[in-house]
Order: C-alpha cells, then sequence, then structure tokens
C-alpha cells in the first residue's frame, strides 16, 4: 500500500536519474505529481512526460534529460510565509541559486522563486537541484 504517492514518483525520478536511464514510468498518478512534473518541465529538469490512463490509477511516462542530481519530496508539509524562503532554501538546497522548491499556493504549483516574486505563501512539497 502506497501512503505518498509524490514522494514514490520522486524517488522514481531520482534512482532512474541515478542509473542513466532515459525514461521512467510513474504509477499511480495524480494530479500533484502531473503539476510538479510541469514545474520540472519549465524549469529544464526532465524533457518532457505523458498521461496514459491504463484504468488503473494511470501511469506518467516521464523523459529524463539527466540534468537531475537530487530530487525528493518534504516530508512533513512545512508551511512558509512569502518572505521565509532563504531559511528554506538553506535547508533544502546545496547553495543559493541551486535547485527549485516547488511549492504549492493559492494560485497553483510553482517554484518557490515565482512565487516570491507573486509575492506568495504556500506549502513546500518538493526541491528539484
Amino acid at each position: 500500500m502506497m501512503l505518498d504517492t509524490l514522494a514514490n514518483a520522486m524517488a522514481t525520478i531520482w534512482n532512474n536519474e541515478v542509473r542513466g536511464h532515459r525514461e521512467c514510468v510513474i504509477y499511480p498518478s495524480s494530479k500533484l505529481i502531473a503539476r510538479v512534473l510541469n514545474v520540472m518541465k519549465q524549469q529544464g529538469y526532465i524533457e518532457d512526460f505523458e498521461y496514459i490512463n491504463d484504468g488503473r490509477g494511470g501511469k506518467i511516462i516521464v523523459k529524463l534529460a539527466g540534468k537531475i542530481n537530487k530530487c525528493g519530496a518534504i516530508k512533513p508539509r512545512y508551511s512558509v510565509k512569502k518572505d521565509e524562503y532563504a531559511k528554506w532554501e538553506q535547508q533544502f538546497l546545496p547553495s543559493r541559486d541551486i535547485g527549485i522548491l516547488i511549492v504549492s499556493t493559492p494560485q497553483g504549483v510553482m517554484s518557490h522563486r515565482e512565487a516570491q516574486s507573486r509575492g506568495l505563501g504556500g506549502v513546500l512539497i518538493a526541491y528539484v537541484y
């Protein structure tokens, strides 16, 4: 029984990236996973992804770009205010301006830099560098 599908998806992506694979399959899928993958695609960490409805929760095929050193879900999901991103960058990212935190805000899932420029707080859900 899977309790956290996002954590399993991030672990699958990182494991396949470390092994040098060009693509991986994530199942079961969810809207949250698709939104996180969309942010990763916008930032250039993955090439593309495709949803396949198999009638059992669906699956997502992710084409990897070979640019991920580490990624993972943030547990527990910490609330963050619009002026606290620097503190969380120090905790989860290796250096300033390297990598992104993925944040769920009232205006959708986005990178912490985009949320900071819009003046939004939210909930930290993942990191990638």
